[in-house]
C-alpha cells in the first residue's frame, strides 16, 4: 500500500514520507553511473587494442614504447579508428534516443516514473549483454554500435536521468530542489569514482570483459530495485498509452505555448546553457582517454583508472561547495564560479604534456559541475508540477543533441587536428564556455525584474 484510500470529498493525500524511504531514486542513479563508468574507458581501451591488433601496432599503451616522440603514422590511425567508432556509437544513440527520449519522459508525467526507470534499466542491461558477446566472442566493433542504438531506444542513461530528476521534482520543495538535484548528481559521481578504482585493477592483465561481467550484476540488481523497490512520485496517474503523438506535443508545448514571456525565454535560454555545458562536458570527457593513452602522456591502465577517478570527483566536491556556497551567494553567482575553473581547467589540458599537469587540470575541475544542478533546479521551477517529466524529457533530448554535437565536433576535431595541436579540442571547449557564463548573467539581471514569475510551487 502507498497510502491510505481518501474519502471522497477529502483531498487526495500523498505518502511523502513513504516515497523518500521506497522511492529514494539516488540507488538507482548511483548503480547505473557505476556499471557505465566501469564500462566506458574499458570500451575505448578495448576498440583501441582490437584496432591495433587489426593494424599490427604493437606499442600502444606502455609508457616504455613511448620514448620516441615521433608521429607514428599507425598509431594515428588507430586513434582515428577509436575515435570516429566512439563517434558512430554516439550517434546511433542520439538518433534513436530523440525519439525515444521525449517520448518516455512525458509519457512518465501519466503513469509515473517506474515504467521509465524500469526500462531505461533493462536497456542499459542489454547493452552489457552485448558488449560481453563482443568481448568473448572478437564479435564485430558493429556490435558495440547496435548495443548503444538499443539501449537508446528503451530511454538509455538520458532516460532514467530524467525519471530520477523529475522524481526529485515530485517530492522536494522549491527551497531545496537545487540541493537535492546536486545530491543526485553527487551519487554519479561517487559511483564514477569507486567504478573508476575497481576497474583499473580488473584491467590489470588486460582480461576486458571482468569489467562488463561486474557490469552486468550491477545493473541485475538496478533493475530488480527500479521494478520492486521504488515507490511512485507521481500524484495523480492515469492509464495512457505509449505511442501517440500527444507525448511528443507536450514536450514542445513547454517551449511554444502561450505563457508569461519571461518564464518561456528563461526555459529557451537555460536550455542553451546547459546544452553547451553538456556539449564541452561530454565531449571533453570523449577524447580525453585517447588524449592520456596517446604520446606525450602514454598512461597505461592504472594512470587511466585514476584519470577517469578524477574526472568523477567534481560531482562530490561541486556537492559541497554548492553546499557551502549558498550560504553567502546566489545560485547564479555560484555557478559563474563553477564555470570560471572550468574554463582554467580546460586550458591546462590543452597545453599538458606530463602527468602532474594533467591531474593539476582535474583538480581545477572541483567545482565544475556545480552549474547542472542549478540550472536543473531554475528550469523545474518554470514549468507546472504535472509538466515535470517532460521537462526533463526535453533536457534528455537538450543531453541527447549535446551528446552529437560534441562527438561531431570534439571526435572529430581531435584527430584531425593531431599534427598541429593536439589539446586543441580543449581550448575550443574553453571557448564555448563563455557562452553560458554570459547566458546565466544575463538571466540573473532578468530575475530582478518584478515582472518575472515562476510556474513552480512547492509541493
Amino acid at each position: 500500500m502507498e497510502g491510505r484510500a481518501n474519502s471522497p470529498g477529502e483531498p487526495r493525500a500523498w505518502p511523502t514520507r513513504s516515497v523518500l524511504c521506497r522511492g529514494c531514486v539516488e540507488p538507482l542513479v548511483f548503480l547505473a553511473n557505476f556499471a557505465l563508468v566501469l564500462q566506458g574507458p574499458v570500451t575505448t581501451q578495448y576498440m583501441w587494442h582490437r584496432f591495433s591488433a587489426d593494424l599490427g601496432y604493437n606499442g600502444s599503451r606502455h609508457r616504455d614504447s613511448c620514448s620516441n616522440h615521433s608521429v607514428d603514422p599507425i598509431a594515428q590511425e588507430v586513434e582515428t579508428l577509436t575515435s570516429h567508432w566512439t563517434l558512430y556509437m554516439n550517434v546511433g544513440g542520439f538518433l534513436v534516443g530523440l525519439f525515444s527520449s521525449t517520448l518516455l519522459g512525458a509519457w512518465s508525467d501519466c503513469v509515473g516514473r517506474r515504467p521509465l526507470l524500469v526500462l531505461a534499466s533493462l536497456g542499459l542491461l542489454l547493452q552489457t549483454v552485448l558488449s560481453i558477446f563482443v568481448v568473448q566472442l572478437h564479435l564485430h566493433i558493429g556490435y558495440l554500435v547496435l548495443g548503444r542504438i538499443l539501449c537508446a531506444l528503451l530511454g538509455d542513461f538520458s532516460g532514467l536521468l530524467a525519471a530520477s530528476f523529475a522524481s526529485v521534482a515530485d517530492v522536494s520543495s522549491s527551497r531545496t530542489r537545487t540541493i537535492r538535484m546536486a545530491l543526485l548528481e553527487a551519487c554519479i559521481g561517487v559511483a564514477g569514482m569507486l567504478a573508476s578504482f575497481i576497474g583499473g585493477f580488473l584491467l590489470q592483465e588486460q582480461v576486458y570483459v571482468n569489467p562488463f561481467w561486474l557490469a552486468l550484476a550491477v545493473l541485475t540488481v538496478m533493475t530488480l530495485y527500479a521494478a520492486f523497490c521504488f515507490g511512485e512520485t507521481v500524484k495523480e496517474r492515469t492509464p495512457t498509452r505509449l505511442f501517440t503523438l500527444r507525448h511528443h506535443r507536450s514536450v514542445i508545448q513547454l517551449y511554444v505555448t502561450q505563457a508569461p514571456e519571461k518564464s518561456r525565454k528563461h526555459l529557451a535560454l537555460y536550455s542553451l546553457a546547459i546544452f553547451v555545458m553538456i556539449t564541452v562536458h561530454l565531449g571533453a570527457q570523449d577524447i580525453l582517454t585517447l588524449y592520456e593513452l596517446s604520446a606525450p602522456l602514454c598512461w597505461d591502465s592504472r594512470l587511466i583508472s585514476y584519470g577517469s577517478a578524477a574526472q568523477q570527483l567534481p560531482y562530490l566536491t561541486s556537492l559541497l561547495g554548492l553546499r557551502l556556497l549558498q550560504y553567502c551567494l546566489a545560485d547564479t553567482w555560484v555557478a559563474e564560479i563553477g564555470l570560471v575553473f572550468n574554463i582554467l581547467g580546460m586550458m591546462v589540458f590543452a597545453f599538458a604534456t606530463i602527468t602532474p599537469l594533467m591531474f593539476t587540470g582535474y583538480g581545477l575541475l572541483f567545482l565544475s559541475l556545480v552549474v547542472t544542478p542549478i540550472i536543473r533546479a531554475k528550469l523545474s521551477r518554470l514549468v507546472r508540477q504535472s509538466e515535470q517529466g517532460a521537462l526533463f524529457s526535453a533536457l534528455a533530448c537538450v543531453n541527447g543533441l549535446a551528446m552529437l554535437m560534441a562527438s561531431g565536433i570534439f571526435n572529430s576535431l581531435y584527430p584531425a587536428t593531431l599534427n598541429l595541436m593536439k589539446g586543441f579540442p580543449f581550448l575550443l571547449g574553453a571557448g564555448l564556455l563563455f557562452i553560458p557564463a554570459i547566458l546565466m548573467g544575463i538571466l540573473e539581471r532578468d530575475n530582478h525584474c518584478p515582472e518575472f514569475q515562476e510556474f513552480s510551487q512547492s509541493p
